[in-house]
């Protein structure tokens, strides 16, 4: 029987596909910046295709990755994967699809062809969110050997999920779309920004409002837990071998889980900050002693970790037979 090439395309082929294609697109969205000067709500109108490329481009790999962890229950995760896989490409057509026709996506009930694409967008995002639950359940259920990587994986998909729903917040109408609702006049519904319409300054590339709280902000911190906590594992793991300290996995699983939590606390925060209208470049005093407060906490937490951790003792070198004369 021919053997599988081992290749990263390999682990889920619909995933790593879409991620090529994510990879192609990412091209396409910064060629678009350059030449399409055309901008809407406040943007370059190829700067939402680029953030949504780059995002998935991180996203499609490590899902794919943690799905090759899956051995009890691999069928139902890689069915999974492609869901996420066909509703995600399904939601960049929409995406890109708007920004050639030079129309809104997210948001936007102006035509009827307009508000199918976004209704079609709301459930491609719904769909998307209950395929990484199930995924995040089977990982759950899955017997991982090393205890920080299981931490790392269970953990981080749970934030992303988190991060996903809080999406959510940004498809209810604001308290003025709501009464334009009622005359039977609005236009869009939904909105990233808190306190301040959509469309006004915001950090360079990302956009994020520097005037008012950004909802885009949570959703985004949340979602790319997935990748921040397995990449503390594996710094962890590689430390090891030269930290003795870090060598007993135990160890490990508790900084992961410290940094897990620290993370959670993260969003939440940023959560926090938004909703109260405030942008992230000018956090008031409660903010800031907020902040202060996980950081010491989440450093304080690892300090103890690392201060009674146990040294593995190495394992005793065999005498040579035979002895000495």
């Amino acid at each position: 029987m021919a053997t599988r090439p081992a290749s990263l395309y390999y682990l889920h082929r619909p995933l790593m596909a879409f991620g090529a294609a994510m990879a192609v697109l990412t091209v396409v969205g910064f060629v678009g910046l350059v030449v399409d000067d055309r901008t809407l709500v406040g943007a370059p109108i190829w700067a939402k295709p680029l953030k949504f490329a780059l995002s998935f481009l991180l996203y499609a790999p490590t899902l794919a990755w943690l799905l090759s962890l899956l051995r009890r229950h691999h069928t139902a995760g890689r069915r999974a994967g492609t869901v996420v896989a066909v509703t995600a490409a399904v939601e960049m057509a929409i995406i890109v699809g708007q920004v050639i026709r030079g129309r809104q996506s997210h948001y936007n009930v102006l035509t009827t062809v307009d508000t199918v694409l976004w209704t079609a967008m709301g459930a491609t995002i719904a769909v998307l969110w209950v395929a990484n639950l199930v995924v995040a359940v089977l990982l759950l259920r899955e017997r991982i050997t090393d205890r920080a990587t299981s931490s790392a994986v269970r953990l981080g998909l749970a934030l992303a999920v988190a991060g996903m729903a809080l999406g959510f917040l940004m498809t209810g109408p604001t308290p003025e779309q709501d009464a334009m609702m009622r005359e039977g006049v609005a236009t869009v519904v939904g909105a990233h920004n808190v306190g301040v319409p959509d469309g006004g300054p915001g950090l360079p590339l990302l956009g994020w409002s520097t005037t008012g709280g950004d909802l885009r902000i949570p959703h985004f911190v949340g979602m790319h837990g997935l990748q921040v906590l397995p990449l503390v594992a594996l710094a962890l793991l590689q430390l090891g071998r030269r930290v003795p300290r870090l060598r007993d996995d135990g160890t490990r699983r508790n900084l992961v889980r410290t940094v897990a939590a620290g993370y959670a606390g993260l969003v939440a925060l940023v959560t926090w900050q938004a909703l109260r209208g405030q942008p992230l470049t000018a956090p008031d005093a409660a903010t800031l002693g907020a902040a202060g407060v996980l950081l010491l906490v989440t450093v304080g937490a690892a300090a103890a970790v690392l201060a009674t951790a146990r040294t593995p003792v190495p394992a005793a070198t065999p005498a040579l037979s035979g002895g000495t004369r």
